[in-house]
């Protein structure tokens, strides 16, 4: 499939939003019952408000998607069968969420555990529907694996853990070393289930052949033209155009900054109290994170391309 930065952005945006907000919760959470002491309220603001920014700087992205974006309200129309109508929902209550959030401490209100447990649900729900736009397309084997969804929890999260790590540093650094040690696990639960879905996928063989997509039978078919000399709406729209060393490549790439760099970056970060360090494991993940999605998207094989994507 060809990557659209704008989907990229704003699952990786949305996601790392997402996360934040549950680490803000359950840093809340532990609160309660005594476990770690009480940071000042701006910890709670300032990540509420990070959490609103890249969420709604998602939203924005989500725009350039559209072939006539001020048709845009439209996307809701089929919430009872569409993913993708559940999402244009999801995102709003999310934002609506995270932003009552920040309002309600910002206030020192006692509700605020209440509401953040709201955002947590509205969080999941729109991690849950984000992952089913791609999983629930069988013909697209790639995606169509419980892994998609377990990929788009634990990098949201691990994201968006490793932000707050970086907050807490800067305004609650006695936060730092706990939540230094999730975002840590969640990078290495992430990075297995990747890696995982990384091995599914090599082991994957298309159901349709050569044979299928052409109509003709016979046992030994090599396709030579795709019948046309200039460019086509399939070529553009389900074919990256990318060689395989460059697959590789971009592979290898996200593997390191996504999880390794920023796992050694937060272990080092937190042992020395730096907040450029651990600032940095976050740009390194997020910038890693864009790199992995514009993979998920690319290596899903369109069956269409059996047929149009080939040539001598």
């Amino acid at each position: 499939m060809k990557p659209a930065f704008s989907v990229v952005f704003l699952t990786t945006l949305s996601g790392a939003a997402q996360g934040l907000l549950i680490a803000l919760f359950c840093v809340e959470a532990t609160l309660h019952f005594g476990i770690v002491a009480a940071p000042s309220q701006m910890f709670f603001v300032v990540g509420a408000s990070v959490s609103v920014v890249l969420g709604v700087l998602g939203l924005v992205a989500s725009f350039f998607h559209l072939g006539h974006p001020e048709r845009a309200w439209r996307a809701i129309a089929m919430w009872r069968t569409s993913w993708l109508s559940r999402e244009c929902l999801c995102l709003p209550a999310f934002l609506a969420c995270a932003f009552a959030y920040g309002v309600a401490h910002w206030f020192a209100s006692p509700w605020s555990l209440a509401i953040g447990a709201l955002g947590v649900v509205a969080s999941g729900a729109l991690f849950v529907c984000t992952a089913m736009i791609y999983a629930c397309l069988r013909f697209l084997q790639e995606w169509a694996t419980p892994l998609t969804m377990v990929n788009f929890v634990l990098l949201g999260c691990a994201s968006g853990f490793t932000l707050a790590t970086a907050c807490a540093a800067w305004l609650a650094p006695m936060l730092t070393s706990g939540l230094a040690t999730c975002a840590c696990l969640l990078t290495l639960a992430g990075c297995v289930s990747r890696v995982a879905s990384l091995v599914r996928n090599a082991r994957l063989r298309p159901k349709s052949t050569v044979q299928s997509a052409t109509g003709i039978k016979g046992t030994n078919v090599v396709q030579k033209s795709r019948g046309f000399t200039a460019g086509a709406f399939n070529l553009r729209e389900f074919f990256h155009g990318k060689t395989p060393e460059a697959l590789r490549r971009i592979k290898w790439t996200f593997l390191a900054c996504a999880f390794g760099v920023p796992f050694v970056l937060m272990v080092t970060g937190t042992g020395v109290s730096s907040i450029g360090l651990l600032c940095a494991a976050f740009v390194t993940q997020y910038a890693g994170l864009v790199a992995e999605r514009w993979f998920f998207f690319a290596e899903a094989r369109h069956p269409q391309n059996l047929y149009y994507a080939r040539a001598s």
